[in-house]
C-alpha cells in the first residue's frame, strides 16, 4: 500500500470515528467510557496521520 493510500484509509477511519463520537454524544444515556475510548482512538489516528504527513514532507538525506 502506498503512503498516500494509507493516509486516505486513516482519514476515512478518522471520519468514521468522528461520526461515532457524534452519535454517542447525542444519544441519551450514552456510555461515557465508550465515548472516551472513541475519542482516544480518534486522537491516536490524528497523531499517526500528522506523523506520516510530516515524514513524507521531510527532505530525505542521501
Amino acid at each position: 500500500m502506498s503512503m498516500q493510500a494509507h493516509l486516505v484509509e486513516l482519514e476515512k477511519r478518522h471520519k468514521a470515528l468522528e461520526r461515532q463520537i457524534e452519535t454517542e454524544a447525542t444519544h441519551p444515556g450514552g456510555d461515557d467510557l465508550r465515548l472516551t475510548e472513541l475519542k482516544r482512538k480518534k486522537l491516536m489516528l490524528k497523531e499517526e496521520i500528522e506523523r506520516l504527513r510530516a515524514s513524507s514532507a521531510a527532505p530525505t538525506l542521501h
